[in-house]
């Protein structure tokens, strides 16, 4: 009988899964970039001064971040943990992605009823309305369900998916799904335990306060096996030892699993405020600089060893890692010069999450030609190449405008007429942050551009779900596979 961690049936099934959290993922993605240049805008001089009632552009704001930093992230995190290996999905897997899916609508809806109200709390903004409530729920009960899954326990070389993922990237993944589950601990112990009669404002802050953080960490460890992937796809060879990896990544993890706890005094108490803001500052970093350093040695050995350096630097899985990197230091940098409550904040995030996303985006072509689909045109081939660049570039740009207007005590939180901008700096700032989010935004189109074109026109063959005639078993025809990867001592 044929091992699960084998079953051809599973990994079809696995990818179907895989593929539908996609569709989701780069759905929710051209809807965030549409509600992100409406922010943009909306704090540009001199767009600001025609906008005289913030309360619009808060709407925008919160189903941005929903979007971009909660739907984006875990619908994509989802697909690639169907990657893992470990037979047929179960019932409640298969079925996450229409779950997540009506999430996301019942949130959008949300948004527009009148009279709602945007409340801008950290990590997680919200409208103030039992029906987005319910949506943010249904999504992230629809991720939680794509995880009950025995792939996240799987063992074994032989064992497979339908992407073929380096040896070392499987702990990470593994350890984003033990991140993604403390998270959902750490909010529903904050629920449990935060006070009756707060106002709505301070209620959210208290609850998604824990979560939010440990959320952080989910989506760098999957940002570091995006790394991994990409890198050993592109050089032939797995940048890190598997054993190497897995130390770091469980070096990572284990300082986090006190998360759920630090929540149980009660989320007034200063361990809750404090604890979580320690965790963030100095359990994350050392990982991902060992990592950076690990992969930066395997590439620069690989320019070495090559022929052609040049045509290795235009690929856009190196270029991409390299972006990625800059970004993710960018933002270290940036969240270590945070001195009060102004736009350093947003420039410090906006360049960690932005490093999230370029890997994401070069990770998501992977994707789609292990789904059997290819980049139809030379033309098209050569945005793919760029589109990382001009969108983490982009990024940059934004994130060190709005460095300058906080540096320059620009206060966050603060669209339109509320800015009251009050020196030529902050003005910079802010017309050099607006020029980086039109350039962002315009790398983020370009990939929307890229992906729909291949979805429609790039399509080489299906996978044929069904059972083959005479050989006993299921399998793929003719479909594009992604190269063997096997990590090297």
């Amino acid at each position: 009988m044929r091992p699960a961690s084998q079953d051809p049936s599973g990994e079809i099934l696995a990818a179907r899964c895989a593929r539908r959290w996609l569709a989701l993922a780069l759905a929710v993605l051209v809807v965030a970039g549409l509600f992100a240049l409406a922010v943009v805008l909306g704090r540009m001089p001199p767009f600001d001064r025609f906008v005289t009632d913030p309360l619009f552009f808060k709407r925008c704001l919160v189903v941005h971040v929903n979007l971009a930093l909660v739907a984006w992230f875990y619908s994509f995190a989802a697909a690639l943990l169907f990657a893992l290996p470990g037979g047929r999905p179960g019932w409640l897997a298969r079925y996450s992605p229409h779950l997540g899916g009506a999430g996301v609508l019942l949130m959008l809806v949300a948004a527009g009823l009148p009279g709602t109200r945007p409340l801008l709390s950290n990590y997680i903004p919200v409208i103030d309305h039992w029906l987005f409530n319910a949506g943010q729920l249904a999504f992230g009960a629809g991720v939680l369900a794509s995880l009950l899954d025995r792939r996240l326990l799987a063992r074994g070389e032989a064992a497979r998916g339908f992407l073929v993922l380096p040896d070392a990237a499987r702990p990470g993944l593994r350890a984003t799904a033990a991140a993604l589950v403390l998270a959902a601990l750490c909010f529903g112990v904050a629920w449990w335990r935060v006070p009756a009669g707060l106002a709505p404002e301070a209620r959210y802050e208290l609850l998604v306060w824990g979560g939010g953080h440990v959320l952080q960490l989910a989506c760098t460890l999957a940002m570091l096996s995006a790394w991994l992937i990409l890198l050993a796809s592109a050089l032939g060879r797995s940048p890190v030892r598997p054993r190497a990896a897995a130390l770091l990544f469980g070096a990572m993890l284990l300082p986090w699993t006190v998360a759920p706890l630090l929540a149980l005094p009660g989320t007034w108490t200063v361990s809750y405020r404090t604890g979580f803001t320690q965790l963030m500052q100095w359990a994350i970093f050392p990982g991902v600089l060992a990592f950076l350093v690990l992969c930066g040695r395997a590439l620069a050995r690989a320019l070495r060893g090559a022929g052609g350096g040049a045509r290795l630097l235009a690929d856009p899985r190196i270029s991409a890692f390299l972006v990625s990197g800059g970004l993710t230091l960018l933002g270290f940098a940036l969240g270590a010069s945070i001195r009060g409550s102004n736009t350093m904040v947003p420039a410090h995030y906006h360049a960690s999450i932005g490093g999230v996303t370029v890997a994401f985006m070069a990770l998501a072509y992977l994707m789609l030609r292990a789904f059997g689909f290819a980049i139809p045109s030379p033309r098209l081939q050569l945005a793919a190449t760029w589109q990382p660049v001009v969108y983490g570039v982009g990024q940059m740009v934004f994130a060190a405008g709005f460095a300058l207007a906080g540096a320059h005590g620009m206060s966050r939180k603060a669209y339109g007429a509320e800015q009251a901008t009050r020196g030529a700096a902050e003005t910079v700032g802010l017309v050099v942050m607006g020029a980086g989010g039109l350039a962002a935004i315009a790398g983020g189109l370009l990939f929307i551009g890229v992906v729909v074109a291949i979805w429609r026109r790039g399509f080489v063959t299906r996978p044929d779900m069904r059972l083959a005639e005479g050989a006993g078993r299921y399998r793929w025809t003719r479909a594009i596979r992604v190269t063997s990867i096997r990590s090297r001592s």
